[in-house]
């Protein structure tokens, strides 16, 4: 794919005719990290030994998003998300210690030219089959967006039926922002193309004080 300049600037417009599409409003997600004195279940010292379903309940990591689909477009635009972002059951109320990888590709068509990023994820926050993460890109063709936070928001509701959000719906391409605050995304809105779409989102189940 080429790095020079025309094609980044051909990119950052097939992201910004996004905006002339699609009508989104971005929504900030508010979290509280580092309850402190929060419990977190551990296997314990007695006789009992637990059954399959308590054993799955303990080591089970505290919330995460992996899949991959591409975007629905009447166009023949070629949009695909990818995530592998995990929290770890020690960090069950700590989102941002999310770990992971990301990566988005806008091509005008199959194989043909556009935009492209990597990065690695920041924070990850799931509530029931709802996920939303944000991550720093690492890698891109895109020059100017390098080392900005961008944030994405997916709806696992199965093949066919997965939808998609993404920081930068209001502005019509990723801007390279390094303002934006962790785990924050619009709405899902997008819909995923006919015979893609396998993201699996496990929910995040916090600990909360007991007195």
């Amino acid at each position: 794919m080429s790095r020079n300049a025309s094609t980044g600037s051909r990119s950052t417009a097939r992201f910004t005719d996004t905006r002339r599409r699609v009508i989104a409003v971005g929504t900030a997600l508010l979290i509280a990290t580092g309850a402190a004195g929060a419990a977190v279940a551990s296997d314990g010292d007695g006789p009992h030994t637990p059954d399959k379903a308590t054993s799955h309940a303990q080591t089970r990591e505290a919330a995460a998003l992996t899949g991959s689909a591409k975007l629905y477009r009447k166009t023949t635009e070629d949009v695909t998300f990818t995530f592998d972002a995990h929290l770890a059951k020690r960090h069950t109320m700590r989102p941002d210690k999310a770990t992971g990888t990301f990566r988005f590709v806008h091509l005008d068509r199959p194989g043909g030219e556009g935009g492209w990023a990597k990065g690695r994820i920041d924070c990850l926050i799931t509530g029931g089959k709802v996920a939303t993460a944000t991550g720093i890109i690492t890698d891109t063709n895109l020059k100017d967006i390098k080392g900005g936070r961008v944030g994405f928001t997916v709806h696992d509701q199965g093949e066919k039926l997965d939808r998609v959000g993404y920081s930068w719906a209001a502005v019509g391409g990723p801007d390279g922002t390094k303002k934006l605050t962790k785990c924050t995304s619009s709405a899902p809105f997008e819909k995923v193309r006919k015979g893609t779409g396998d993201f699996d989102v496990t929910p995040w189940q916090p600990t909360y004080p007991t007195d």
